[in-house]
């Protein structure tokens, strides 16, 4: 395992005792929301999407790292759809994720050599790299 040398951010949050149920707020204030389980009827959002969406821009930003070491353009409508499902197994629970990224206008093989190079980097594919089945699909 990897230690840190320099920490560049520490992002913090408080989730009320309603867990899933509950609210999510970030000690600055900007993060400040409903929480509910997934599939039910609750009016907040749930930690899979949370993650999904962390993943997503996580991603993005390590795919933009990559296209400028590697010296290419990105088109502005670069995307990444995450898929995060929690599921069980023997009665325990685990996640498994999908990112399916589209690069639209960059060739397949130049596209792909940055998805690759961004699931090496980004730090969300770092830290569950291993821990849970993971799909990188370039679409």
């Amino acid at each position: 395992m990897s230690q840190i040398e320099k920490v560049l951010y520490t992002g913090k949050t408080h989730v009320s005792s309603g867990g899933r149920n509950g609210t999510a707020r970030s000690s600055d204030g900007r993060l400040d929301i409903k929480l509910s389980s997934p599939g039910s009827a609750g009016n907040g959002t749930n930690p899979e999407q949370l993650f999904a969406a962390g993943w997503s821009a996580c991603f993005i930003g390590a795919i933009g790292l990559a296209a400028s070491a590697m010296k290419v353009e990105l088109p502005a409508n670069l995307a990444v759809d995450a898929e995060v499902d929690l599921g069980t197994t023997d009665g325990a629970y685990f996640l498994q994720a999908r990112l399916n990224v589209s690069v639209p206008g960059l060739d397949r093989d130049v596209a792909q050599a940055l998805v690759d190079a961004a699931h090496q980097t980004c730090p969300y594919s770092k830290a569950t790299r291993g821990n849970i089945d993971i799909a990188i699909n370039l679409v």
